[in-house]
């Protein structure tokens, strides 16, 4: 349970840190996209100024949820950190949303005007200074297990890309085609969209205790390699936070005692706990009978 905290602490590292890269290249993207006349490197700091929102929501997320549990919250607040993250994917869509409206009404206008360089090369910086972000922040929720530390990191390269694709954009009206800086601000706003669609479903898909099959069926392969297992009848799983809860139905011999099946019930529970780094076990054992079945060092 300890872990569970360091971890959460460690998550809010990574939240803080891209909330301060986020204040910083959104205020440079728009100043420098107002002087540079740039619709593009707007439209990308429009993007920067939600990730600020975003990440400030995961940040709350992730201190909301070491809260320990309490009467009406009696398998604590973990799901908070989830929620976190759906609120910042909608946030998301709503600015890409109008981040497309900004950049169609140009592109129809007709008044083009290629912008000065300077756009493209912060453009180029800022695409460097988010992969670095990304990297530590994806490597971080590798280790805390953390799905909202993973969203953030998901977004950090999505706005990796797109300041590479603003920066090719305003090259792109240098070389005669002044129309491109707005398409490239409405290919903006699509990524934007798409990032917030993605975060939206992977957090959807736990809230509603979705679970990933190919987890469930290594869990089972490794109760099914324990002594005095016959067959795992059933098995379930949920998330919560970033870690995961299963329950479990196993069949053991009819001919043991009260005492034998609970030893072999607490052996899964505490295989998957350290094996698997399983959060919580629920174990329900039903007895068959099965003439073939030696079982051995249980007497």
């Amino acid at each position: 349970m300890e872990q569970r905290y360091q971890d959460l602490k460690l998550g809010e590292r990574a939240a803080i840190l891209s909330i301060a890269v986020y204040i910083f290249l959104s205020i440079l993207k728009l100043i420098i996209g107002y002087i540079a006349g740039s619709e593009a490197l707007k439209a990308d700091g429009l993007n920067n100024t939600t990730d600020i929102v975003a990440s400030v929501a995961v940040l709350i997320g992730l201190k909301l949820s070491q809260k320990p549990a309490d009467e009406d919250h009696p398998y604590g607040h973990w799901k908070a950190e989830t929620v976190s993250s759906l609120i910042a994917s909608l946030i998301m869509m709503v600015v890409g949303v109008q981040v497309l409206y900004g950049a169609a009404s140009s592109v129809f206008s007709g008044n083009h005007e290629s912008p000065d360089m300077i756009a493209a090369w912060t453009g180029f910086i800022s695409a460097f200074i988010m992969i670095l972000v990304y990297q530590y922040n994806k490597n971080l929720a590798k280790k805390i297990k953390s799905h909202a530390v993973m969203a953030a990191a998901k977004d950090n390269l999505s706005d990796a890309w797109v300041s590479m694709g603003t920066a090719i954009g305003i090259i792109g009206s240098q070389l005669g085609i002044p129309w491109l800086d707005p398409v490239t601000a409405f290919v903006v706003g699509l990524l934007i969209c798409k990032t917030g669609w993605d975060i939206f479903q992977e957090s959807s898909h736990y809230l509603t205790d979705g679970f990933d099959i190919q987890d469930l069926e290594e869990y089972k392969q490794t109760i099914l390699n324990i002594n005095g297992v016959l067959e795992v009848k059933d098995i379930k799983g949920r998330t919560y936070g970033n870690s995961n809860v299963v329950d479990v139905v196993i069949a053991v011999p009819n001919n043991l005692n009260i005492t034998q099946a609970h030893e072999i019930s607490s052996k899964v529970e505490e295989t998957l706990i350290k094996e698997h780094n399983v959060y919580d076990v629920h174990v329900h054992v039903e007895p068959v009978g099965d003439d073939k079945f030696i079982l051995n060092g249980l007497k």
